[in-house]
């Protein structure tokens, strides 16, 4: 009996394959075996499901929207997405619809409703799970902002496990550190999960002792704060913090001021991202940046012109760039850019070997 309300993840759950099997299938693209090909085309006849393809004439402008979904908006960094993805839509004369899940229980399902309503989406990484991304895949354009996404999908981020490497080795080696922290949650996000790799490899690629677990705490200043005091709490303090964020950072940086510490004499502090105020506090604070606005301008030219067929499933790696200043041990430049960094070269992206998850007590 067919039921056109079945959606391609009950067709592949029946069929007993992937969802992007079943869009390989539907779409004929592709390699999938002759028996995997019957065995999912058996399914879908016999439960009458019929893929979406409207979402693939994004140029005819059936609703003139795209959409972009965020976990949340709070802070510098959503704004500069924000900014750099709407300014592309202006000009291909599409609006921006913006979806905050707040990483909901319902959140998968929110977004595959919004994708009814717009043209193509794009999606912060680790905003939504990879099925619900291959579903949307079948259904709408769709590119994976600041993170990746599963095979086929296209996505636009930098290398955060090779950037926080240099960083971590920055400190080390340059500054002769032993004690460092890392503070944030790699559960918390791929970039995270990336940048605690990262802030690990470097120590293997110098043979140091791993370090121990992180200080898990969120991507805000507040949680710097609060991470500036499980610092004091050490029986041993850490000679240096890098954290996960510039946020999180300039938070620690207060939180230490605040209790007495100096920076960077009693504690060395790092962040990541480069926003405007991490020029402007005192010490200025040593981080990475990434091109926050170009990621997602970039995110956006690549969806519209995915969505017209101009352009493949191709994805881009951008580089970062250490930005070193006074928060590290280093001296002010004396003759700074105009954004208070002392030029450094760039970095890369680089292939890195899987790291293991264990932490060291």
């Amino acid at each position: 009996m067919s039921n056109s309300r079945l959606t391609v993840r009950e067709i592949a759950r029946l069929a007993g394959v992937s969802v992007a099997t079943v869009s390989r299938v539907s779409n004929g693209t592709g390699q999938v075996s002759e028996e995997t090909r019957r065995r999912v085309l058996r399914a879908i006849e016999e439960h009458g499901y019929r893929p979406d393809h409207l979402g693939r004439a994004l140029a005819a402008r059936r609703h003139g929207a795209v959409g972009l979904v965020f976990p949340g908006l709070s802070g510098p960094y959503f704004s500069e997405l924000i900014q750099g993805f709407e300014s592309e839509a202006v000009k291909a004369k599409t609006s921006v619809h913006i979806l905050c899940t707040h990483l909901r229980a319902d959140s998968d399902a929110e977004v595959i409703e919004m994708a009814h309503r717009v043209d193509g989406l794009a999606v912060l990484g680790g905003t939504v799970s990879h099925d619900t991304i291959e579903e949307l895949a079948t259904m709408r354009p769709i590119v994976v902002l600041a993170g990746d996404g599963p095979a086929g999908v296209p996505a636009v981020r930098v290398d955060n496990a090779a950037a926080t490497a240099a960083l971590t080795r920055h400190l080390l080696v340059d500054h002769g550190l032993r004690r460092l922290e890392f503070v944030g949650d790699p559960n918390g996000s791929p970039d995270v999960t990336e940048r605690w790799a990262g802030f690990r490899q470097a120590h293997r690629d110098l043979e140091l002792p791993l370090p121990r677990a992180p200080i898990r705490v969120g991507l805000q200043q507040p949680d710097g704060v609060f991470a500036a005091d499980q610092v004091l709490r050490r029986a041993i303090r850490p000679q240096g913090v890098v954290c996960a964020n510039d946020e999180t950072a300039l938070g620690v940086l207060i939180g230490a001021s605040g209790r007495g510490l100096r920076v960077p004499e009693d504690l060395v502090i790092t962040g990541f991202d480069d926003i405007p105020m991490a020029a402007l506090v005192t010490p200025p604070l040593t981080t990475v940046r990434q091109p926050v606005r170009e990621l997602a301008s970039q995110t956006a030219r690549l969806l519209l012109q995915v969505a017209a067929g101009s352009a493949d499933h191709t994805s881009l790696l951008h580089p970062t760039e250490l930005v070193i200043r006074g928060s590290c041990g280093c001296p002010t430049s004396t003759a700074p850019t105009p954004t208070g960094r002392r030029r450094t070269p760039q970095i890369a992206p680089q292939r890195h070997e899987p790291s293991g998850a264990g932490d060291h007590p």
